[in-house]
């Protein structure tokens, strides 16, 4: 049985999950799996992708251990996390399994991400490179204007505007796909981000839980 965790980016989703298996909950995360944060800047720094069969390998070791009578949290991910597929079968559970929504404000989403992705302003060339890879969605005058911003280090007008633009739109998109489930999604509140609002936000996790 799958407890699938999911919220705009910026919801601390993988901290959150982190925060439960210090709980003794069982956890799956795929993106350490993948070793990719799962969007388009989601590439950990330094660090290279398994390949395909490697992942899939991970995958198996981490599920291993887990007694499969007892819930396993995870993390919402779409069909690919950087360049490795998931196993659709996977995917299909993933869809078809009851959810537990993380609340925060745009605020503090954007509070979180500017301290948990601050490394991407590490490599400023980089950072616009990856960008310009988005052009096709969000047009020229757009794209030109982040990459401004990632060139001048300014992560945070340019990281509140890809949430407004383009995750948060995503996110919407990719509820409106599953409505049956989500209105019986349960919903946690995050006030705040930091690691003790993480803390808290895995205890209230734990709580909604065996309600599901």
């Amino acid at each position: 049985p799958l407890r699938v965790l999911c919220g705009p980016t910026g919801s601390a989703k993988t901290r959150v999950l982190q925060a439960l298996a210090a709980r003794g909950a069982q956890v799956l995360d795929l993106e350490a799996c993948a070793r990719h944060r799962g969007s388009v800047l989601g590439a950990w720094p330094g660090v290279a992708q398994p390949s395909q069969t490697a992942f899939e390998t991970l995958l198996a070791q981490a599920l291993e251990p887990l007694d499969l009578q007892r819930p396993i949290f995870v993390e919402a991910e779409s069909s690919r996390i950087g360049r490795i597929a998931v196993p659709q079968p996977l995917v299909q559970r993933l869809r078809a399994s009851p959810c537990i929504e993380i609340q925060a404000s745009p605020a503090t989403r954007l509070a979180f991400l500017l301290r948990d992705y601050a490394n991407l302003g590490d490599d400023r060339a980089a950072l616009a490179q990856q960008l310009g890879t988005m052009r096709e969605l969000h047009g020229a005058q757009v794209i030109t204007r982040w990459q401004g911003w990632a060139a001048d280090g300014a992560l945070e007008p340019l990281f509140a505007e890809l949430m407004a633009l383009h995750y948060d739109p995503l996110y919407a998109r990719s509820q409106s796909t599953h409505l049956h489930l989500w209105a019986q999604r349960q919903v946690v509140q995050a006030d705040t981000l930091t690691p003790a609002g993480i803390d808290a936000l895995a205890e209230q996790v734990l709580a909604v839980a065996p309600e599901i």
